[in-house]
């Protein structure tokens, strides 16, 4: 079964409780700020998916409604995840109809991947963007596999293909396999900078001169000691989704 914030609030502190994605220092992307579930439940709940078995949350999927493309936004932003929640902040603001959905996340519960919820859930966000009379998906996808990889590059990474010449990144593959088409990518879909103190505190690693990894992270942390500071920038995939409009017979 499939639910929604709209008509299931109380679903919202259950369907957090699955964890989230990457290391605890994404928690500090300022721009992700406007993420937060008590902003998506208040203004997008009805993009606010969550599966249920049994009546238990075993995955959920978050998306925003933006308008895309127009004369100021003619492609897919290289500032990916942040600039999607900027996006439609804007548009928020500014009252602007829409006709696409960014997908924001896609969490499925510990135990539970690998079993084909991350599928639904697209597939959820798909039906309910056609629903909505949106006519794309489009997606930063944050392909989680190459935390075990932070030091290769990311264009290598993404471009590997198993035998069957789907993408060897599970997360790519799953995409892939739902009919998405690769647009670009977004080499920085998410930032994070903070002290050399608050990398401690986030990830438990002391910060070098140059690059340092971190867990969670599938890309080094850019730093320098001189100035106490620690920059990660994370690159995404920008994949797109083609939505099949809702009957109106």
């Amino acid at each position: 079964m499939i639910e929604d914030l709209s008509t299931r609030p109380d679903l919202r502190v259950p369907a957090l409780g699955l964890g989230g994605v990457g290391g605890e220092f994404l928690q500090h992307d300022q721009t992700g700020l406007l993420a937060k579930s008590s902003h998506l439940a208040a203004r997008w709940p009805e993009y606010f998916l969550v599966l249920l078995e049994d009546g238990v949350p075993v995955a959920r999927a978050a998306a925003v409604p933006v308008a895309f493309p127009t004369a100021e936004r003619p492609e897919l932003p290289d500032h990916g995840w942040d600039a999607a929640l900027i996006w439609a902040a804007e548009d928020l603001m500014d009252d602007r109809e829409t006709n696409t959905l960014i997908a924001l996340e896609v969490m499925v519960a510990p135990g539970r991947r690998g079993g084909g919820l991350a599928t639904k859930a697209l597939e959820a966000l798909k039906k309910r963007a056609s629903e909505t009379a949106k006519h794309t998906l489009v997606v930063p996808v944050r392909p989680a596999g190459k935390e075990t990889e932070p030091g290769l590059s990311f264009e290598d990474y993404i471009a590997r293909r198993r035998p069957d010449g789907l993408p060897e990144g599970p997360w790519l593959r799953t995409h892939e396999r739902l009919g998405a088409r690769f647009v670009k990518v977004a080499p920085f879909a998410m930032t994070v900078t903070g002290t050399f103190a608050q990398w401690r505190t986030w990830t438990g690693v002391e910060l070098q001169d140059g690059l340092t990894v971190v867990p969670g992270g599938i890309a080094p942390v850019l730093a320098s000691a001189s100035l106490d500071v620690g920059v990660y920038v994370e690159p995404n995939v920008w994949l797109e989704h083609l939505v099949v409009r809702a009957s109106t017979c």
